[in-house]
Parts: C-alpha cells; structure tokens; sequence
C-alpha cells in the first residue's frame, strides 16, 4: 500500500514553531508544579495568562501552517472535517464521557499526517465552542489537547490492515486518558477547598503535589475519561477500517501535494495550461 502525502506539509519554520507551542503548552498545563506560590498577584493570573499565550501561539502555528503548506484541496477538506467534528460533538459530550471527536482526528491525523491533525485539533474544538457555547477560559486548553491528539496520530509507526486498526484503537483509548488528565490540570487548583487532601496547596515540593493531583484525577476524572477511552476504542475498532479507506481515496484523488508545472504549448494546445 503506498502511502499519501501530507495533505498539510510542515516545512522547517512550521516545524520550529510548532516545537515551540508544545513547550508552551507543557508549561500551561503543568504551571501549578512549576510557578512558585505568590507570583503573577493573584492565584488565578497564572492560567489567564497561559490560555491568552496559547490562542495567540496556536494562532501562529496555523498561520505558519498555511503559508505555502496547504492548498485549497487541503483547506476544504479541513473545513469539512471541522464542520462534521463540531455536527457531532454535542451528540455524545454529556453522558458517561462518551466523545465522538476523537475518532475522526486519530484517523484523520494518521492518514493526512501531523499537521492536519493539529490543525484539524484547534479547528474543530473552535468550531464546536461557537455553536454549543463552551467559549471560555478552558477553550484553549481544549483546543490545544485536541491539537496534540490530532497531531501524535501522524507520527505513529507504520502499520497495515488489523495491526493498524487494532494500534490505532488503543492509541485512542490511550489519548482519551491523557485528554482528561491534561485538562484536569486547567482547573485542578481552583476547584477544591484547600483543606481538601487532594487539592492544590502552593509551596508543596512536586512529588507530593503530584501525588495529590493524582488522587484528584482518579476520584472525580477516572471514570469520565474511561468513557471516553472505551468509545474511541469501540469507535476506531468498528468503523476505522472504512473510514481510513474512504480518508485514503480521497487523499489519492485530492492529489494534496501534486507540484504544477506549466508545459510549452504544443500543436491543439491552450497556451499557459498548468499540469498537475
């Protein structure tokens, strides 16, 4: 089976860029282990702060994206995807953890490649905020999960037929557990008396801070996140074959990163036609 190309290509400024949000975005999530208690003024200065930075780095990301690395093909297939991702979405956000986005960005981000998949990742969860009203301070969180979900997808290793399917699935369940733990962090230090045992508590070395912070997750998250888990795996699993079929037709249809070259007219020609 030959394999696509790209439909988003990351060329080495994107690339660096991109390198970059991630490193942000570590420090987003996990800034309740790394900033030291009292600073910025205010307890709650810390994540406005980080979730400003992020809507402005991911805003960069998707620009550098698009600057030469994504033709109209790709863009309406990316508009497609976000719309349908967004249709979706409200269908299975509210019950026992069920997330219905998940399955076409992990199958997305593996057939388009890393740069789809994070931009289909900051476009859909977009989306998605404006039609059901979930903007908010935890939108850039959200996207930026979703936007490494998407993106790990294309770097996972060659695979083919149920091998693939059967890795793709358990990448799934996998990232439905590291969504939910990462988001958690977005809202962990405000959410709890601080006489709690599992709650945030500035000043406390990172081994104990850790460990409250994961006895906070598996008493009020585990069992959301093992929703989500189980459908992306049940997801993947059923319809993954089909949908990795039909993304891959369209993908050798589309032609992403065919290059155009403009031949001499010849006898019966139209002078100046571009060939593919």
């Amino acid at each position: 089976m030959v394999t696509p190309p790209a439909a988003i290509r990351i060329r080495p400024r994107a690339g660096l860029v991109i390198a970059m949000a991630a490193f942000l975005g570590v420090i987003a999530f996990f800034w309740p282990f790394l900033v030291a208690p009292g600073k910025f003024g205010a307890n709650y200065a810390p994540p406005l702060i980080f979730g400003v930075l992020l809507v402005v780095v991911l805003s960069v990301v998707i620009s550098e994206i698009a600057e030469g690395g994504i033709n109209s093909k790709a863009l309406a297939m990316l508009g497609v995807l976000s719309a349908v991702n967004a249709a979706i979405r409200p269908l299975g956000a509210g019950t026992a953890g069920i997330e219905t986005v998940f399955f076409i960005l992990v199958l997305a981000g593996r057939v388009y490649g890393p740069g789809f998949g994070f931009t289909l990742g900051c476009t859909s969860l977009f989306a998605s905020a404006l039609i059901t009203g979930g903007v908010g301070p935890w939108m850039p969180y959200q996207m930026f999960g979703c936007a490494f979900v998407g993106m790990l997808a294309g770097f996972l290793p060659k695979a083919t037929g149920r091998r693939e399917v059967l890795m793709l699935a358990l990448y799934g369940a996998l990232s439905g557990y590291l969504f939910g733990f990462l988001l958690n962090l977005s809202f962990w230090p405000f959410s709890l008396d601080p006489n709690s045992s599992i709650a945030y508590l500035p000043g406390l070395p990172f081994t104990e801070q850790f460990q409250r912070y994961l006895a906070f997750d598996v008493a009020t998250s585990l069992g959301w996140d093992t929703g989500r888990a189980v459908t992306n795996f049940a997801a993947i699993t059923l319809a993954g074959p089909a949908v990795l079929t039909v993304f891959r037709r369209a993908a050798r249809k589309a032609r992403f990163q065919a290059p155009i070259r403009f031949q001499r007219p010849g006898p019966g020609t139209t002078p100046g036609g571009p060939t593919a």
